[in-house]
């Protein structure tokens, strides 16, 4: 059967998700601005079209069965949506599968409880009001061209060269205390794994949380970083004295647990990394094992270690 995944953006969530896809069958494309990361792209199999917004060629999107978008919005809109429009409705009658990602920020201050879907949307910050503004934006798209759509509202995304201990060995982390403050993350293998059950499943269309099953404080998640290493934690420093951007506070504004229970049920997912704990442990098991196997072969066998 014929499987083509068009990327809008192919970032650290795209490139897991074709990552699982390899080897089935399918033919990704992906977009960059970048001519050196079109390079890269088009030697671990992926077709780069370096694209920087604005017009596209109509014949990138011919025969697309699966359009993932990962684009940021700008206060113009998304730009994936704004260039693919003409395209997309060109080529509708092939394509199965719309993935939109979003950010579980829409939800904005919830006081710590609870959100699910049908939650009330408390965004403040423009860059959150553009993620709303961007949903409804496909929604109205894909309803009038009758295209299947699902978004998923992500939660921090993190995995092996992104985490906690990435963090710590670069000498960057710190812990941020805020009382009472909680997030959800979600390792980026979970995340693949959902967006691979949802592709294979496309009349399950509609909104999804993606989340762990552990909204935890920030200092918890560097403090087991810390345990995994053998260090000791750097110290606990109020968020008025952090030296955050304003983007960061922003991100600190908002408290809130997510709930994953309809991914869980609708696109059948059981989490490999239920909480940052089991996700850390792997990220460093991973790494001690690729450092160990790195150090023991010459150059001409690395390979096998990956």
């Amino acid at each position: 059967m014929h499987k083509k995944l068009f990327c809008f953006g192919f970032g650290y969530t795209a490139k897991a998700l074709t990552a699982r896809l390899a080897g089935k069958g399918w033919r990704i494309i992906g977009t960059t601005m970048s001519s050196e990361k079109a390079d890269a792209m088009r030697a671990s199999g992926v077709a780069p079209v370096v694209w920087r917004g604005g017009a596209l060629d109509a014949g990138v999107l011919e025969d697309a069965t699966a359009v993932l978008i990962s684009t940021p919005p700008s206060a113009a809109g998304c730009p994936a949506l704004l260039s693919a429009q003409g395209p997309l409705a060109a080529t509708r009658d092939s394509v199965k599968w719309i993935g939109y990602l979003s950010t579980n920020g829409v939800y904005g201050d919830h006081g710590g409880a609870w959100v699910d879907e049908d939650s009330a949307l408390k965004a403040t910050s423009a860059r959150t009001r553009r993620r709303i503004a961007a949903e409804a934006a496909w929604g109205v798209f894909c309803e009038r061209q009758n295209l299947p759509l699902a978004v998923f509202r992500l939660p921090g995304i993190y995995g092996p060269g992104r985490s906690a201990l990435d963090a710590m060995r670069a000498g960057t982390a710190k812990r941020i205390n805020k009382q009472g403050q909680v997030f959800n993350r979600m390792h980026v293998d979970d995340i693949a794994a959902g967006l691979a059950a949802s592709l294979h499943a496309p009349e399950q269309q509609g909104v999804y949380n993606f989340a762990d099953d552990e909204p935890a404080p920030q200092q918890d998640v560097i403090a087991y970083a810390c345990q995994l290493l053998g260090v000791e934690p750097p110290p606990l420093t109020a968020i008025e004295d952090a030296g955050l951007s304003e983007a960061a506070m922003g991100f600190y504004r908002d408290n809130k647990r997510v709930s994953n229970r309809l991914m869980k049920s609708a696109l059948e997912i059981e989490l490999k990394y239920p909480t940052y704990r089991e996700g850390l442990s792997n990220i460093l098991k991973a790494s001690s094992a690729y450092q160990s196997c790195d150090a023991s072969l010459s150059s001409s066998a690395k390979s096998d270690c990956v």
